[in-house]
C-alpha cells in the first residue's frame, strides 16, 4: 500500500498513519483529487459528514482545504 498523504491545503504532504489490518482499502491519491476538483470551492466552509471514513484521509483532506468541521461515520462488518 502506497503511503496516505494530504495532497492539498494547509495540511499539504503531510504523511497520514494507515488503519492496521486488511479491512479497510484507503481511497487512492488520485481518486481524492477527482473528488475535490469535483466539489471545489463547495468545501470551503462546509460540515462534511463522511459515511465510510475508513482512514479517515477523505474528512482529514476536507478540513485542511477549508472544510469548517468533519463527523466520521463508519461501521465494522467483522
Amino acid at each position: 500500500m502506497a503511503g496516505l498523504r494530504v495532497i492539498a491545503g494547509a495540511a499539504k504532504g503531510r504523511k497520514l498513519k494507515p488503519v492496521p489490518g486488511t479491512g479497510t482499502r484507503p481511497i487512492s491519491d488520485r481518486v481524492k483529487e477527482a473528488l475535490f476538483n469535483i466539489l471545489g470551492e463547495h468545501i470551503v466552509e462546509a460540515a462534511v459528514l463522511d459515511l465510510f471514513a475508513g482512514t479517515g484521509s477523505v474528512g482529514i483532506e476536507a478540513l485542511s482545504r477549508g472544510a469548517t468541521g468533519w463527523r466520521p461515520a463508519s461501521s465494522r462488518t467483522t
